[in-house]
């Protein structure tokens, strides 16, 4: 989905498909055929954007069969698709049954990270749109913050700083310019945007920047403000944003409210949860360590380096799961809920802080990135009660979501192109 921004530049509209992972290019072709196509049609759009996530063993069909690669533009036009951003965090294994800490390698001290990324930059110089000179690829904020030692933080430099020259070689090739964002996320090396500025010091910033998570940005309780506005000091681009939102619990003392909680703790993906005290932001590696397990030593200022490990909790608070989390301040976890559909009462979700990004990612006189992507991979994780148990309702679901931050962004006084 288009839309022209007031300033007359186009805003890019999508949604992420890792919500139906795929590892192979034949998968990636169901995917489009079984589940994109359907979300355009109830949209009742004759073309709608999608973020691409092509994992390794899809991206290296493509990479080595140009034909392959022509096929697949083909089959996107065909469907009334189009593509200007890949998802790039995900490497491999993102639809196992147990994903947890795996989706963090390989990570950017790999060799593997560097070839994948360049790879799915000159694969999105092919799928361009023919009237659209720039794409993004968002990709992993580093590594997961154990183990990760000076060494390996210049080490992880040196690989973007290889990469910003590939890329700047592409765009004399292609005339298209690609730029990546590195995605701040709880429990990561680059967590938050103030490790972000600090990470990307000595990083070529005109191709290296920031994709700006909101659900990630909320469960750190991050003020969108000051964190877009340390970005604009900081000279520091953001080539594409993710429109999330997370799971929110206002008085997680309550045995009702935790009992909620624990409806969301499930085996396959993390879900980092925080809270912030008059101490600082505390937080657990996962839900269920936050109901009743070990807090992880966790400092809101840390830098990227090197950071210990989970610790035996020390929280204090006085609800049923023993020790854990503190909680007489809200908590927050990084469960991408659907936009449009927030948890039952006593739970609500983190909408209100996109809604804030969002006015201020281009509610201004220009836009501070021109990719939005929807990204709530986790349909399949909700409570069993909600998940959408057909093709037809997570299409249904897709589209809402879409709805919704179409209706946003109109709001905000862009217009819908067709």
């Amino acid at each position: 989905m288009r839309f022209r921004h007031p300033d007359g530049s186009t805003v890019h509209l999508a949604y992420c498909t890792n919500v139906h992972p795929a590892e192979t290019l034949d998968g990636v072709l169901a995917q489009l055929r079984d589940h994109c196509e359907p979300v355009r049609r109830r949209l009742g759009r004759d073309r709608i954007g999608i973020g691409l996530w092509l994992a390794r063993e899809a991206a290296q069909t493509l990479t080595a069969d140009p034909a392959s690669l022509r096929a697949l533009r083909t089959e996107l036009d065909r469907r009334g698709l189009e593509v200007v951003t890949l998802n790039g965090f995900p490497y491999e294994g993102f639809g196992a049954d147990e994903v947890k800490h795996r989706v963090y390698q390989p990570d950017w001290t790999r060799p593997e990270r560097l070839a994948h990324t360049t790879d799915l930059a000159r694969l999105l110089a092919a799928l361009l749109p023919e009237d659209v000179g720039e794409g993004s690829v968002s990709t992993l904020p580093l590594a997961w913050r154990t183990p990760f030692d000076a060494r390996a933080a210049a080490t992880a430099r040196t690989a973007l700083t290889t990469l910003a020259a590939r890329l700047d070689a592409l765009q004399d090739l292609t005339g298209r310019s690609i730029r990546i964002g590195l995605e701040p996320e709880p429990g990561c090396t680059v967590e938050t945007v103030a490790d972000a500025v600090t990470a990307l010091i000595d990083v070529p910033r005109h191709r290296i920047g920031v994709c700006l998570d909101t659900c990630h940005l909320a469960t750190s309780f991050e003020d969108p403000r000051t964190a877009l506005d340390a970005l604009t000091a900081a000279g520091i681009t953001l080539p594409k944003a993710q429109l999330s939102a997370a799971l929110h619990a206002e008085h997680p003392h309550l045995p009702e409210v935790r009992a909620a909680l624990g409806t969301f703790a499930e085996p396959r993906f993390l879900h980092q949860t925080r809270t912030r005290t008059a101490a600082g932001l505390r937080g657990t590696d996962d839900l269920p360590e936050a109901l009743t397990g070990a807090e992880a030593d966790h400092a809101p200022d840390h830098a990227p380096g090197p950071t210990p490990g989970p610790t035996p909790g020390t929280g204090t608070g006085t609800g049923t799961g023993g020790v854990g989390l503190p909680d007489a301040t809200p908590w927050r976890a990084h469960f991408h809920v659907p936009l449009h559909a927030p948890p039952a009462p006593p739970l609500t979700s983190t909408l209100p802080v996109l809604q804030e990004t969002l006015a201020l990612l281009v509610g201004g006189p220009r836009p501070l990135t021109r990719h939005l992507e929807v990204e709530t991979y986790t349909w399949q994780a909700l409570p069993p009660g909600r998940r959408p148990r057909t093709r037809a309702r997570l299409a249904e679901g897709i589209a809402a979501e879409l709805t919704l931050a179409r209706d946003l962004l109109t709001d905000l006084g862009l217009k819908e192109l067709p």
